[in-house]
């Protein structure tokens, strides 16, 4: 275990005051360098006892703003040999969905509070990583102030992304992270050299593929039961810098498969950057999906394409290039496009600079905001399904349960299993190729329409997960949220489960990390009772 420091101690001295008081009496503190860091003030256990799903709560007793990887070896420390132990819970940017993030009545480490960045660029000695070119960042940096700082110092940026950049990179490797880059280079739980991880005994670990393997692979896609990731280690590209962005139309969903299918098996520079796609089915969705694509000027309707059709699907794609390149991009995505199956005359492009395209969603979200639409509920539902059961989906599903409604975008898009370790925690079907289905819906308090309410919303994603399991599709929860402890074993599944049970014995032994997935809480912990020192 890394040396406690004289402001770690007392910090140490504060939390032992804080969990040996009433709640009722709970004072705050004995110092000021400790005060800074752990607060009981209602603005921090309001701000993390919600999330982005706005769905449920979960109020802690305090929040730590640590300052380095000690202070959070300080609290855990304590925490876990507290009577008694007190959950701890870390928590990036606050875009869980159903609490997962949350430490009812424990502790919030509120890994992303902007206190300074924690960035530094390196590249090894080509004898010790073949070559390998890497950032170092903090466990609750965002993944859009990575990319700003390495681009501008570098010129380089991470290979795979999510959608949205304002993530944290540790809460995004402890599920998977998953973008249109996925196909190509793996989620970003493969595209991570190294890790700092604080255990839920309380011991900083440096763990990496050939070091302290068992944790490394655990924490990646682990849902934070392992761990908290102070540092992790994330592989970098040049950057290229522009994209070409490109929509296409289906009204067949089996040409709209083959041809994501096609795409994602393609290698080398004949390929595309990114493959996503989306469903269409209300009439505004295929002009308003999250970002300004299609111009308002010039709306594109489902009448005018579909023929009939009262569902469409949209295949999204990206081709990056320079400006050494750009004479050829045309001819390229010409090439690629004339191999597919989609709507003739349903082609839509645009050109804009690499950053602009990965903070899409950003962009979006700002209009939103000014709209008073991004602070609302979002019941949101994300899936994995294997590809021999997607037909069965849509029929069931985009065909069946969601009639002309879909409350928000629903994403769909191949991703090849071989892109994941199966050594990670990460859970997905058992087939070579699976897609991402995922439900990003937006609930509107106070609107006149039913589809638009909270418990619509719920009620639907309640159909879809029986629809799933009447039919057989078997499919897999990404970003899971479990109500038992019998389906959290149904979800890893034989092996996995057993597995996944073990590490936790192993590393946080007193199950007070990550209560709010649902899988372990200290108060019934399987193995606790031979943690503590005699």
């Amino acid at each position: 275990m890394a040396s406690i420091s004289h402001n770690a101690l007392l910090l140490l001295l504060f939390i032992h005051r804080l969990i040996s008081i009433s709640t009722v009496g709970l004072t705050l503190p004995l110092s000021p360098s400790a005060s800074d860091r752990l607060s009981r003030l209602t603005s921090d256990t309001h701000s993390t006892a919600i999330d982005f799903g706005a769905t449920t709560s979960s109020f802690p007793l305090a929040v730590l703003h640590p300052e380095s990887a000690t202070d959070i070896i300080a609290l855990i420390s304590k925490a876990r040999f507290s009577s008694p132990p007190l959950p701890v819970s870390a928590r990036g940017h606050g875009h869980s969905i159903n609490g997962q993030a949350g430490a009812r009545g424990g502790l919030v480490v509120a890994m992303s509070g902007g206190r300074r960045r924690r960035i530094r660029i390196a590249r090894p000695r080509p004898e010790n990583s073949a070559g390998r070119q890497w950032v170092d960042v903090w466990g609750g940096e965002l993944w859009i102030d990575v990319l700003n700082w390495t681009l501008a110092n570098s010129g380089l940026a991470p290979r795979s992304w999510t959608d949205y950049l304002y993530l944290s990179v540790g809460g995004t490797l402890s599920n998977a992270g998953i973008s249109g880059q996925a196909f190509h280079y793996g989620p970003q739980t493969s595209n991570v050299y190294e890790l700092d991880v604080v255990t839920g005994k309380g011991e900083l670990v440096t763990c990496s593929e050939k070091k302290n393997s068992e944790l490394f692979y655990a924490v990646l896609g682990g849902l934070g039961q392992f761990g908290i990731i102070t540092r992790a280690r994330i592989a970098l590209e040049r950057a290229p810098q522009r994209v070409r962005w490109i929509r296409v139309l289906y009204s067949d969903f089996g040409s709209f498969t083959r041809d994501q299918e096609h795409l994602i098996s393609l290698y080398g520079r004949q390929r595309f950057d990114y493959v996503e796609g989306f469903v269409i089915v209300d009439e505004g969705l295929i002009n308003n999906w999250r970002t300004s694509f299609f111009s308002t000027s010039n709306p594109v309707k489902i009448s005018m394409i579909g023929k009939g059709n009262h569902i469409l699907y949209c295949l999204e794609l990206a081709k990056n290039y320079d400006q050494t390149n750009v004479e050829v991009i045309d001819e390229e995505v010409e090439t690629l496009l004339r191999e597919l199956n989609f709507i003739p005359a349903s082609v839509f492009t645009t050109d804009l600079s690499y950053v602009d395209f990965l903070d899409r969603v950003h962009k979006a979200e700002l209009k939103l905001r000014d709209k008073g639409l991004w602070d609302v509920p979002h019941p949101w539902l994300n899936l994995f399904v294997p590809a021999s059961k997607i037909n069965d989906f849509d029929r069931g599903v985009f065909r069946g349960i969601l009639g002309n409604k879909t409350g928000g975008p629903i994403l769909i898009y191949p991703i090849k299993k071989q892109r994941l370790d199966e050594r990670s925690s990460v859970v997905t079907p058992d087939e070579d190729i699976f897609y991402l289905v995922a439900f990003l819906r937006s609930a509107v308090p106070g609107s006149g329409d039913q589809t638009q309410s909270l418990a619509y919303l719920i009620d639907q994603n309640r159909q879809i997960l029986e629809y799933c399991e009447s039919a057989g599709i078997g499919a897999k929860q990404y970003l899971p949220n479990h109500s038992s402890r019998a389906k959290w074993e149904d979800h890893f599944g034989p092996g996995r489960w057993e597995r996944f049970f073990h590490q936790k014995a192993e590393f946080d032994p007193n199950c007070i990390l990550g209560i709010g997935q649902g899988i372990f809480h200290p108060d019934s912990c399987p193995f606790s009772s031979s943690s503590f020192p005699s």
